[in-house]
């Protein structure tokens, strides 16, 4: 009876997953052709239960004003949501609404923060940013071409398609010895990020 009674709890869960996994897709088919209410319709439910790939579309929506009245704050209650839960496309959008102070105050240490987050989950548009923070040195984070080498070189080693000629261009500016660094960074940085 027992035996009997975890199956059928086995085949509940298993029906209930498989209704997520329609709703969510029924959702991203709506919003592929433009019908935002019925995607938001769909993954509303689903974000609220904290499923952190619907929140992260709704941020979009809300970023974007699909289907929503655009609100850069909505956006990152959404993503914030998402990110906290390990959501690494949630973390680098959250972290590009820090950088520019979009609907949170202006924060680098928070922007780096959410980058290296969803960089350490292999995030290659979190590389790149982090990238062109390094570059320009902002508050909090002072200009290091070696640091921005390494995020570049990084992202271009998983195919950015601009990363290895922004590697490219600022070690141009950069002494062999730096470039040597830069390179021994990013393997480190590889051997404790990769599985």
């Amino acid at each position: 009876m027992i035996r009997f009674l975890s199956v059928i709890t086995v085949l509940m869960s298993l029906a209930s997953v498989s209704a997520i996994a329609q709703d969510f897709n029924q959702g991203v088919a709506a919003f592929q052709t433009g019908d935002y209410a019925a995607a938001l319709k769909n993954w509303m439910p689903l974000a609220e239960k904290d499923d952190a790939e619907a929140q992260r579309n709704i941020g979009i929506m809300y970023q974007r004003g699909l289907g929503v009245p655009q609100s850069d704050a909505e956006a990152a209650k959404w993503y914030r949501r998402a990110a906290d839960k390990g959501h690494s496309r949630a973390q680098q959008n959250l972290g590009a609404l820090y950088e520019v102070g979009a609907g949170v105050p202006q924060n680098y240490s928070e922007a780096v923060r959410w980058y290296r987050l969803s960089a350490e989950q292999g995030n290659i548009t979190a590389k790149v940013n982090l990238g062109v923070l390094y570059e320009r040195g902002v508050p909090g984070l002072p200009r290091d071409v070696v640091r921005t080498h390494m995020w570049y070189n990084l992202a271009a080693a998983q195919g950015h398609g601009d990363a290895a000629q922004l590697r490219d261009d600022i070690a141009a500016s950069m002494t062999p010895e730096q470039v040597s660094e830069a390179q021994r960074l990013a393997q480190e940085w590889l051997a404790r990020h990769t599985k």
